[in-house]
């Protein structure tokens, strides 16, 4: 009896494919990882390792735990899905697999004190507003302190988000961005994707590949300026994108606490300056802001 014969692979993706095959959404196909750590990962480079996974819970916690184990700076997690992603105050987020960047990447800031850590979610805000400005061909602003913003239809929409949290002496940044969500898949009538916003590129490697140069250029800068925000620049270029500034604002604050007034101005430390109704300057280092609309006269 002779042996079974085993299934020929054609060499395509997709066909011959002992499972399902990735390109099952051919507006939304998977990254290459190999492409990308041939382009990104190379001798000099910040980019000392990049990993692609089908899914996972959330690319911050798993890098996380990599850090306590002593891994380098340098390392890159994506994921086309996550089940267990978290946002800043502790907000889930989803989305459909592959329509959107889903990155982690691990930093270890030598160079700069550890009272400066709180600008690296700042810059990595920075990096990606740029990258989707000068790639996508779409005005992106940053809510403070980091929520990714566009325009769509008239109104504010976000577009994305970013969490950084310590592990092992490393800091863990986490970017979630939405790229080809379609209106009926927005998580919330508040949300957007480049797609809505109109971007001229949604290729996620292409997008990915521009990030994490942008990222590592900004951040030597910052870290060669052990951290300053004013001699790497990192607070003007901040400045020049914070759409929170020079608007009314509700700032919800730890303990049930409410603050209004005008956001004015940021300072040395990335806190937001509010100047209240009362003319007292107030300095916001953690809250949930909420841009209000101005009264009618």
């Amino acid at each position: 009896m002779s042996a079974p014969e085993t299934p020929r692979r054609s060499g395509l993706r997709g066909f011959g494919h002992a499972g399902p095959s990735p390109w099952t959404d051919l507006d939304r196909p998977p990254l290459d990882e190999d492409a990308l750590r041939r382009d990104l990962v190379l001798p000099g480079g910040l980019w000392t390792s990049l990993d692609v996974v089908t899914e996972t819970g959330s690319t911050n916690t798993d890098l996380a735990a990599r850090a306590l184990t002593g891994a380098p700076q340098g390392a890159v997690l994506v994921a086309e899905a996550q089940s267990a992603a978290r946002g800043r105050l502790n907000r889930q987020w989803t989305a459909p697999p592959r329509s959107g960047l889903f990155l982690s990447v691990l930093l270890r800031p030598e160079e700069v004190p550890v009272e400066r850590y709180g600008w690296l979610p700042i810059l990595v805000g920075v990096a990606v507003a740029s990258t989707l400005n000068r790639v996508a061909g779409v005005e992106v602003g940053l809510k403070w302190p980091n929520d990714l913003q566009v325009e769509v239809d008239g109104a504010e929409r976000k577009l994305g988000g970013i969490l950084t949290e310590l592990s092992g002496g490393a800091v863990v940044a986490g970017v979630g961005l939405n790229v080809t969500l379609r209106e009926d898949e927005l998580p919330v009538p508040t949300a957007a994707s480049l797609a809505l916003a109109g971007a001229a590129v949604t290729d996620r490697s292409t997008l990915l590949r521009a990030l994490l140069r942008e990222f590592a250029e900004l951040y030597g800068d910052w870290t060669a300026a052990a951290g300053d925000p004013h001699g790497s620049d990192l607070l003007r270029a901040y400045v020049d994108r914070c759409t929170t500034l020079g608007r009314p604002v509700k700032v919800h604050l730890p303990g049930d606490i409410e603050l209004t007034g005008e956001a004015v101005a940021i300072d040395g430390d990335g806190r937001l300056v509010v100047r209240t109704p009362e003319g007292a300057r107030r300095a916001v280092g953690a809250g949930d802001v909420v841009h209000v609309r101005p009264e009618p006269r």
